[in-house]
């Protein structure tokens, strides 16, 4: 899909991107920012060090943008199309470091013919790597109970099974075709928000987006494929935007960071082991009142940050992730 000049989306804004580099610090060697997107952690890490870095993303139009400056960077800078669950395959040699900034991009949310905001009307599409079923797929033909369940599940929305509901009576009279559709419907069915408070379709299209990339499911491949990357002694930093990417994150660092041992009354202690990560620091980093100020979007934002050991690379045991259930497979 190619964009036109008016069309361009406005410029992305890095989230904790100087906490990020002064967490990793001193950056050198090859590092992977497995998700691309505008390019602003690579050109970051650059700036800060690296040798080189492997930009990966599944978006048709990160590589369209990037045609325009990434040879001002003489090849330190590599773009590859695919997900960051394949990084380790696609850099081939063991790296010095990996970044990983989740969700949806603001290059993303802005163009409107994308699909993601209800901000923008446009067509109901969601796909980042503009592949496969779509939002308006997803919210046309799955169940009424699929849809309550990916609501709840991806999107912690307590109205789930009214929306759901909702969803399914309005599309027997017309499909959904637009993010201005969905976002009435979903209107409809929740209390006038209160001033400060989110657009009430918000957590829906959150849901939505969600399952329509697989997110989490890359989420968890990708947390493994880092792992199986990383050198001894290379960094992982991984930015999330919502609480459940946050709890994903959080407890895959925990458990590949666990010595085992434990144990109680209640419950067996775990089999001893090598930790596979170190966590540096142990608390996640959040944007700080400068941050904020210049990029509100921002506040959700949380960075953890952890580095690999020399212990053999493991499957994590994903039922000990959070991860919430529902997956749609269109």
């Amino acid at each position: 899909m190619m964009v036109a000049a008016a069309a361009r989306p406005s410029p992305h804004i890095p989230v904790l991107l100087r906490p990020l580099l002064e967490t990793v610090a001193p950056v050198s060697g090859v590092w992977i920012d497995g998700t691309f997107g505008a390019g602003s952690y690579a050109r970051g890490l650059v700036e800060a060090g690296a040798e080189t870095v492997i930009g990966i993303d599944r978006d048709p139009l990160a590589h369209e943008m990037a045609e325009g400056w990434l040879a001002d960077y003489d090849g330190r800078i590599r773009l590859e199309r695919g997900t960051f669950s394949d990084m380790d395959e696609i850099a081939g040699d063991p790296v010095d470091g990996v970044v990983l900034d989740l969700g949806v991009s603001s290059m993303q949310l802005d163009l409107a013919e994308r699909g993601f905001s209800f901000m923008r009307d446009g067509p109901l599409d969601m796909r980042m790597s503009q592949e496969g079923p779509t939002a308006a797929d997803l919210v046309n033909e799955a169940p009424e109970e699929e849809l309550a369940d990916i609501l709840y599940h991806y999107g912690e929305e307590r109205a789930s099974r009214r929306i759901a509901r909702q969803i399914v009576r309005a599309r027997e009279a017309e499909s959904f075709k637009t993010t201005a559709q969905l976002a009435e419907t979903v209107e409809k069915c929740l209390p006038r928000p209160k001033p400060g408070q989110s657009h009430p379709a918000t957590r829906s299209f959150q849901a939505i987006r969600i399952a329509v990339n697989d997110e989490f499911g890359q989420l968890a491949e990708g947390l493994e494929a880092a792992e199986r990357a990383l050198k001894p002694g290379g960094k992982l930093a991984v930015v999330t935007f919502h609480s459940l990417e946050d709890r994903v994150v959080k407890r895959f660092l925990q458990l590949a960071a666990s010595t085992g041992g434990g144990g109680s009354r209640y419950a067996p202690a775990a089999e001893d082991h090598t930790p596979r990560f170190d966590l540096t620091p142990r608390r996640a980093i959040a944007p700080d009142e400068e941050e904020l100020a210049e990029n509100p979007r921002a506040r959700s934002s949380r960075l953890r940050v952890a580095t690999r050991t020399d212990a053999p690379a493991e499957r994590t045991d994903r039922s000990k992730l959070g991860l919430p259930a529902p997956a749609f497979r269109g």
